[in-house]
């Protein structure tokens, strides 16, 4: 563990990655975007994408989300949530099938169940790994660009799971949107990297299963971070709330 640990930190040093704190006070209209936190990527042993142990990442980032979902309600600003969702007859390769629709593992984790009734609370189910192309309707609208144009929304603050997948994508086709003008009045697109997390798989335990890619946690969770950086997203290491001049 020792050596892998130096090696992670000799490449982390070869991409490092600057993060910076936030404070939302309401100045500025902000939505909160969940990716992804049910229970088939985020719950121990809830189907063959999810934590087989307790994972500090992850349940690190489940209650990151936890805490700024509160926060956002208590403050009614507008919160949007990604819930993976897959039907058996259209697999996702190179995953196997997960988060079947109608199955505890494509619901939302125990801890953020409440949510469903929240009133400024948008639920959105994809069967796709990019969010943004997952909000697509059959006749061309997009539930997220709608969202933030009704909410007037400036800033997205990012959790989620995994950092260096569907975080990713996510990230990285809203800021292509933002750059295109399709989605005023958005200006920045924030992720927390606290509120993110990726999976586990070791070389050591990936060289034994047939076709799989190894994934060191620590490390693509940083390259996902990076890479996100480099589209122009913003990376914070911090979020707090300040008083509204108002209150």
């Amino acid at each position: 563990m020792g050596s892998d640990a130096s090696s992670i930190d000799l490449l982390k040093n070869e991409i490092p990655l600057e993060t910076q704190s936030v404070c939302l006070n309401g100045d500025i209209n902000t939505g909160l975007v969940l990716v992804d936190l049910v229970n088939g990527f985020c719950t121990v042993g809830s189907g063959p994408l999810a934590p087989s142990a307790p994972n500090a990442q992850i349940s690190g980032m489940v209650d990151e989300s936890v805490r700024l979902s509160r926060l956002f309600c208590e403050k009614n600003w507008p919160v949007f949530a990604f819930l993976d969702s897959h039907h058996p007859d259209k697999p996702e390769p190179p995953y196997p099938p997960h988060c079947i629709v109608g199955t505890a593992d494509s619901e939302l984790v125990p801890a953020l169940e409440w949510l469903e009734n929240e009133s400024n609370v948008t639920l959105r189910r994809k069967d796709c790994i990019d969010g943004f192309l997952g909000s697509f309707e059959k006749d061309g609208s997009n539930v997220f660009v709608n969202w933030v144009k009704t909410n007037q929304i400036k800033v997205v603050l990012v959790v989620g799971i995994c950092t260096d997948i569907c975080v990713l994508d996510f990230v990285c086709s809203t800021l292509s949107a933002r750059n295109r003008g399709l989605l005023p009045p958005l200006e920045d697109v924030i992720v927390y990297s606290r509120g993110c997390a990726t999976y586990d798989l070791p070389v050591s335990i990936s060289r034994n299963i047939k076709g799989a890619l190894s994934h060191p946690q620590e490390l693509m969770h940083h390259i996902g971070l990076y890479i996100a950086s480099g589209r122009g997203a913003k990376i914070v290491s911090e979020v707090s709330f300040g008083l509204h001049e108002e209150q």
